[in-house]
């Protein structure tokens, strides 16, 4: 593995981990690919780092391929166990994953990952690989649910190579380059406290905490700041789900290894975004008992969370306090839920009957699976004209999307009178700020893919572009936001996409 020259422009590499020790990491070198090329850029994270338009140039491409590492840049693999599909796996780790580092930029301390570069030390039968395929869902989704204000890693650059590899089929290879300020996972807690090693695990979560949490650090050092951390790690995930059920994003494998403690979207393999709404909607085809069906999400994330408290007992010693904890999911879910959906509605306080208003309205979008986002953005259009059309005929593009609307008008009599009194243009402008025109829907994918494998990086492009501003209009790209060709429904996705 070759070292690069220093690069114009300045990375200056920290690796806190170094602190820690081998226990928690193993070193290791990217495995470079042949004929690496640009898949895409994301010029604005870019900018965001700190770095100029022409950052990426050669030497980066060579160094966000894996194929040389950066001057004072010390990849690293991590360890981490967890629950796969809700049985405990033991151990795991970052299988195709290398940490670069910690760079220090304008939008705080951010680490970089490299995502299939090549083996680790955990990789177990794996190759270490991504493919083409899986790499642009994960680059174009990571920066979709950026674009949507959902917590996620992002994703800085996607890198290509002829180089095979084998899946289901011979597929092409690829790197993508991740960023977040931190990639520690339920998991990585979970490793220490199944092994048993309560001085490790204190120590990792002592990092976490001075790194990502560190308002904890005016708590007493004994179990009041790790109930407050698990209190703290409780409410984002709660946040998280909120958001995801709102905007109808399954994830598809929420084992306990692919929770990020500082309640961040994490490892984008076979997500979907809802077309038709359908609460028991399962996307991943390896899911073969539908543990993370759509509507089962926020209760895979309470049992995970369980699985969390157990990996802090030890610290936090007081089962009692650990479970009071936990518990505050019970509450904050279905308020923050509550909060995400009303504002779908252009209510920006939530009242109590509220909740049974936005539980009817689903029932009613569920008996006829109706296209969740174009549903959603057209009634936001629709309050958004009232005044100028008259109710009847504003709502009528929202009354042809049901084949038998007779629950839809049922339901609007009792919508119209909560709204009655607020300002529609108001109430508009908040739903049109809530309900994206734009989703990452798994046609526009296979589509940018199909594209994608034979050189054309156009809908790539044009998917990123419209996605990190998914509530504008952009009327050039009016073909994206419309509804899905019947062949979507065979879309076939897996763990390995």
């Amino acid at each position: 593995m070759q070292r690069s020259v220093k690069h114009r422009i300045n990375l200056d590499w920290r690796h806190p981990f170094d602190t820690l020790g081998t226990d928690f990491y193993s070193p290791v070198d990217p495995t470079a690919l042949s004929q690496v090329h640009w898949v895409a850029k994301n010029f604005s994270l870019a900018s965001q780092l700190g770095w100029s338009e022409d950052a990426f140039d050669n030497d980066m491409l060579s160094v966000l391929a894996g194929n040389t590492v950066a001057p004072s840049s010390q990849p690293c693999a991590s360890v981490y166990s967890g629950h796969q599909f809700g049985v405990w796996a033991g151990q795991l780790g970052d299988g195709r994953a290398l940490s670069l580092g910690v760079l220090d930029t304008p939008s705080g301390a951010q680490e970089i990952q490299l995502k299939g570069a090549g083996k680790t030390p955990y990789s177990r039968m794996g190759d270490g690989r991504a493919v083409l395929r899986s790499s642009i869902r994960e680059y174009l989704c990571s920066e979709a649910m950026h674009g949507l204000g959902i917590p996620t890693t992002r994703a800085l650059a996607l890198v290509g190579s002829p180089d095979r590899v084998l899946r289901e089929e011979i597929e092409t290879a690829a790197v993508v380059t991740r960023v977040a300020p931190s990639f520690l996972r339920f998991g990585h807690l979970q490793h220490f406290a199944a092994n048993g090693q309560s001085g490790p695990l204190k120590s990792l979560v002592d990092f976490l905490i001075q790194t990502q949490y560190p308002a904890l650090m005016q708590l007493d050092p004994d179990a009041t700041r790790y109930t407050a951390l698990l209190a703290e790690v409780t409410k984002r995930t709660a946040s998280l789900l909120a958001q995801w059920q709102a905007v109808g994003f399954c994830h598809g494998v929420m084992n306990t290894d692919n929770m990020s403690l500082l309640g961040l979207t994490i490892d984008y393999g076979p997500f979907q975004f809802l077309d038709g709404f359908d609460p028991a909607h399962i996307c991943n085809h390896s899911d073969h008992q539908g543990r993370y069906a759509y509507a089962r999400q926020p209760q895979v994330a309470y049992w995970n969370l369980f699985c969390l408290g157990q990996a802090l007992l030890p610290l936090i010693e007081d089962q009692d306090m650990a479970v009071q904890a936990l518990e505050t999911f019970k509450s904050l879910y279905p308020a923050m839920a509550d909060r995400e959906f009303a504002r779908k509605l252009g209510l920006e306080e939530v009242h109590t009957q509220d909740h049974i208003l936005i539980e009817s309205l689903l029932k009613v979008l569920a008996a006829e699976k109706t296209d969740f986002p174009i549903f959603w953005r057209r009634i936001s259009h629709a309050v958004s004209q009232m005044r100028a059309k008259g109710t009847e005929l504003a709502f009528e593009p929202v009354k042809d999307l049901f084949i038998d609307s007779s629950s839809w008008q049922a339901w609007l009599p009792g919508y119209l009178q909560r709204i009655n009194g607020i300002d529609s243009h108001q109430a508009a402008a908040v739903m049109l700020r809530t309900n994206p025109k734009y989703v990452l829907r798994n046609h526009l994918c296979e589509q940018a893919i199909v594209q994608a494998k034979m050189g054309n990086f156009a809908l790539v492009d044009d998917l990123s572009q419209v996605l990190s501003s998914p509530f504008d209009e952009h009327p050039r790209f009016e073909h994206l936001a419309g509804f899905p060709p019947d062949w979507a429904s065979s879309i076939s996705i897996s763990c390995s996409s």
